[in-house]
């Protein structure tokens, strides 16, 4: 019997590989801006963060998620991922 397959992602903080289930995607399109992704689906350049406030806050002190995506993030995106933790 054949195991599935699990996906694996990197988070751009703490540069870890994990199951994409277990992480959490932002994404940067032009209709929405910077925006939490919950369902992994939208469309746009996405990167991925650890579902801990560590990855969050080194992400945005090295600018780790503004590089990933590409564009500028203000202080009050990472504000509304905290609260979704």
């Amino acid at each position: 019997m054949k195991t599935k397959k699990v996906p694996l992602r990197k988070c751009v903080a703490c540069q870890g590989q994990f199951p994409k289930k277990e992480l959490m995607r932002i994404v940067s399109n032009a209709e929405e801006g910077i925006v939490v992704d919950p369902t992994g689906k939208k469309n746009g350049r996405g990167a991925y963060l650890c579902k801990t406030v560590e990855c969050v806050e080194l992400a945005q002190k090295n600018r780790k998620l503004q590089q990933a995506l590409k564009s500028q993030i203000e202080d009050g995106v990472y504000e509304q991922i905290k609260e979704l933790l």
